[in-house]
């Protein structure tokens, strides 16, 4: 088979049909979720200005480095394509005076985003997140909910051995201190180090613990742990943290090297793995935590938050793979509208919109002539009553209710079709 001609960029992808109800089964969950713990939809645009990504997720950070989208507009405007949620939510918050606002403020996205990364299974250049934000609360609590809110999103689409992975790296009251301990620790294994954990010993010893690479890995399970070094606040704040996530018994477990790939976390960072062998294991479903200096780093008021996103793309590859069924909405339509000549099938054309405009779902085959052929998909598809519109009765006004089961036939006014099938229907329902 030839090559078509044009593809999909490297790393983009094609969400089809067949896909399309994992996607909205997700949504709805969110969407019914969000509903229930008092979270608002936002949108935000796909373009924001290149800076709010560069102060607020880190010039050190691989994101800004290796992975984002930015152009030059005409205008000499620099822009970049997302390549993540939190950012643009804080940028509206504090651009729309959400601030002045009742706190918290809940909210809650789901949309597409993008980051120039080596395609791989479950990870793609443009992606699908949805993603959940509180501003103006500075109460651990709020931390377990936003765990709590994906951990039940990700039950309810039946995953199963779902892990919390938490950890606290701190604020500028202790990170300081530690980043100096970590700084010394990998200066004295410096040459066992990958190249970019290289560059970012010099630029942010934090980084060097998300390293994927096995012999970084091998470096940093000797590494020095933040959570020995914490400040009296940041200590007590992930205490009781842990104490709700034992209160609600949802399983964790602690990972004293998880620090997320973002410079704007402060104190608890969390992902959720689930339903893979740990062997399996390559990236989390979830990921987030507390970002209380982001808001004032970006203009805005000192305002605690926390929050976290999910891949979607990541969810619909695990319930596939588990055989996770997501039944396709298929619509229950009792009634079969047949015609044939041009002016019956520009008659059916109206009447197809009066019978949607009652709330009764129709099929139809408006692109076959034949009638024998429009009465076998009707019996294919199991119809109660066929609606036959002929060349005679376009004329005269009338149309033929056909009983599918029996084959009785009733001639009826046109204009009395839509009623007269709601009361056949209605008895239909009673005698079931």
């Amino acid at each position: 088979m030839r090559k078509p001609k044009f593809q999909s960029p490297t790393g983009m992808h094609d969400i089809l049909p067949e896909d399309q109800k994992y996607f909205q089964k997700i949504y709805n969950i969110c969407t019914d979720i969000a509903g229930f713990y008092g979270f608002g939809k936002i949108e935000t645009p796909i373009l924001e200005q290149t800076d709010l990504f560069l102060r607020g997720i880190g010039l050190s950070t691989d994101i800004v480095q290796k992975q984002m989208y930015s152009f030059k507009t005409k205008g000499d405007d620099s822009l970049s394509l997302r390549p993540e949620g939190t950012a643009p939510v804080v940028r509206a918050y504090i651009e729309h005076g959400m601030f002045n606002l009742p706190q918290p403020l809940k909210l809650w996205y789901s949309g597409p985003f993008f980051r120039y990364e080596s395609p791989q299974a479950g990870r793609y250049r443009q992606f699908w997140q949805f993603g959940f934000e509180v501003l103006g609360e500075k109460s651990p609590v709020m931390d377990v909910q936003i765990i709590q809110i994906f951990y039940n999103i990700l039950e309810k689409l039946h995953l199963k051995n779902l892990i919390v992975e938490i950890n606290s790296i701190g604020d500028s009251q202790c990170r300081p201190y530690y980043k100096k301990l970590l700084t010394s620790y990998f200066k004295s294994r410096v040459q066992a180090l990958c190249s970019d954990c290289k560059k970012r010993l010099r630029e942010n010893p934090l980084r060097i613990l998300d390293c994927k690479e096995e012999k970084c890995q091998r470096i940093k399970a000797q590494a020095p742990q933040l959570i020995d070094h914490l400040c009296e606040e940041c200590h007590n704040h992930f205490k009781e943290v842990l104490e709700f996530l034992d209160e609600i018994e949802l399983p964790y477990r602690l990972n004293p090297y998880l620090v997320r790939g973002l410079d704007y976390y402060t104190k608890t960072v969390f992902e959720i793995y689930g339903d893979t062998e740990k062997e399996e294991r390559q990236d989390a479903l979830v990921g987030g935590g507390r970002y209380d200096a982001l808001v004032k780093l970006l203009g805005g008021k000192d305002t605690p938050a926390v929050g976290g996103a999910a891949g979607i793309e990541r969810i619909v590859q695990i319930m596939k793979a588990k055989d996770i069924k997501v039944p396709k909405e298929r619509i229950e339509a009792k009634v079969f509208l047949a015609q044939l000549g041009e002016l019956a099938k520009r008659k059916s054309l109206k009447l197809f919109e009066d019978f949607r405009k009652s709330k009764i779902p129709v099929f139809e085959s408006f692109g076959r002539d034949s009638l024998k052929s429009q009465l076998n998909r009707a019996n294919r598809l199991g119809i109660k009553y066929t609606l036959i519109l002929g060349q005679k009765e376009a004329l005269e006004g009338t149309i033929i209710i056909r009983d599918m089961a029996s084959g009785r036939q009733e001639i009826v006014k046109m204009e009395k079709a839509v009623r007269e099938i709601k009361k056949r229907l209605k008895n239909l329902k009673h005698e079931t």
